[in-house]
């Protein structure tokens, strides 16, 4: 009987213990939540020490290239024509570091598509260029009329096709012919577009204050989640739009079992050959942004994991691409880069996967939310 006695008693301590020991368990589990008072410092590393300085270098860029176009047209030679190359080059590189960022001024006034009509799926924008340099349109010839036209016609496409394309063979030959004075066009339409973007971001008032400065006075971000939920909307729109609009327009991987045949010629900027270290950039800026700003530091303990894996990830795919050294349809053709555009796309929907989910999940974000429309 006193056996009995005592078994009982050691049940009903057993499960008088239980809530404490849920308690221990749930106190070391990962626990899902935004941490508010992080947000003000991580909206303001982002502005500061990746999105200000952005615009800044795309501006110093932009006017080097439109220095460079108007030497090219006053003193034509092959010697200008590479520096005007190299100055695309660059620019090229320097707004792929930024245009992951998709909010804010740059989406007002079409200022995107001025500097980057992209993807031309039907080759809109290739007809309209090719219009004007058939037509000698002197209206292209200055930036004040070039901003009137399509916006197919004034941005870094356009360029591109002025440099690289069919009849560029002219502009190391012809003083101030038709072709280079558009391209000097486009290029000053490009500093003025880009001049516009680095005013906006350092008006301490503007939109910096409302990325800085979350809370109910606030007209753009009432809350810190609010805030957090558009960084981290970046990131995601980021990625899908270089895979959607970058990556799968060339290449989309294996179909059926059998490797996609590929379309070099959608891919962006492969005439000047600068498609992989366009997109090298690209990921290297998603990841910037993400360490730059301490997105860290907006989860609760417990998630290390989630970072692990988005800078992992984000690494291995821009290693890739800097081992793709081919032209575009060389590289689709040859099983190794092939094999690495293969890893490139998988690792693309697994750092989405971890970013839209995993990350939105520890801020609290529901299974159900969408940054497509914020709710």
């Amino acid at each position: 009987m006193r056996h009995r006695h005592t078994l009982l008693l050691g049940l009903c301590l057993a499960f008088l213990s239980l809530p404490a020991m849920a308690e221990d368990e749930e106190a070391t589990a990962p626990r899902a939540g935004l941490k508010q008072d992080a947000v003000p410092s991580v909206m303001q590393k982002a502005v500061d020490d990746f999105i200000r300085p952005g615009y800044r270098d795309l501006l110093e860029g932009t006017e080097t290239l439109a220095e460079a176009a108007h030497t090219l047209c006053e003193k034509p030679s092959a010697e200008t024509l590479g520096d005007v190359r190299m100055s695309f080059d660059e620019v090229v590189q320097q707004w792929s570091a930024i245009e992951i960022v998709r909010v804010g001024p740059v989406i007002e006034g079409n200022r995107f598509e001025r500097v980057l009509f992209f993807p031309d799926r039907k080759s809109t924008g290739l007809k309209q260029v090719q219009r004007i340099l058939a037509t000698n349109d002197e209206t292209a010839t200055a930036a004040e009329t070039l901003k009137g036209k399509s916006v197919a016609a004034q941005g870094l496409g356009a360029l591109e096709y002025v440099l690289y394309g069919t009849g560029a063979d002219v502009l190391p030959a012809e003083r101030n012919g038709f072709r280079c004075r558009y391209g000097a066009a486009i290029a000053d339409n490009l500093k003025a577009v880009a001049g516009e973007l680095h005013a906006e971001w350092e008006k301490p008032d503007g939109v910096q204050a409302a990325w800085k400065k979350p809370g109910p006075d606030n007209p753009v971000y009432r809350d810190g989640k609010e805030a957090a939920t558009e960084l981290l909307g970046v990131l995601v729109h980021g990625v899908e739009s270089i895979r959607d609009q970058r990556l799968r327009p060339f290449y989309a991987g294996i179909i059926k079992g059998e490797p996609d045949k590929g379309h070099p010629k959608m891919a962006i900027y492969w005439r000047s050959g600068n498609t992989m270290p366009a997109l090298s950039v690209n990921f290297t800026a998603l990841q910037t942004l993400f360490n730059a700003a301490d997105m860290q530091a907006l989860l609760p303990d417990g998630n290390d994991d989630v970072v692990s894996a988005v800078n992992y990830l984000l690494q291995a795919i821009v290693d890739d691409l800097d081992e793709i050294d081919l032209p575009i349809d060389e590289a689709i053709a040859d099983s190794e880069q092939r094999g690495r555009l293969n890893r490139i796309l998988q690792n693309t929907n697994d750092v989405l996967q971890r970013l839209n989910l995993d990350f939105g999940a520890a801020i609290g974000l529901g299974a159900g939310f969408s940054f497509a429309d914020g709710d």
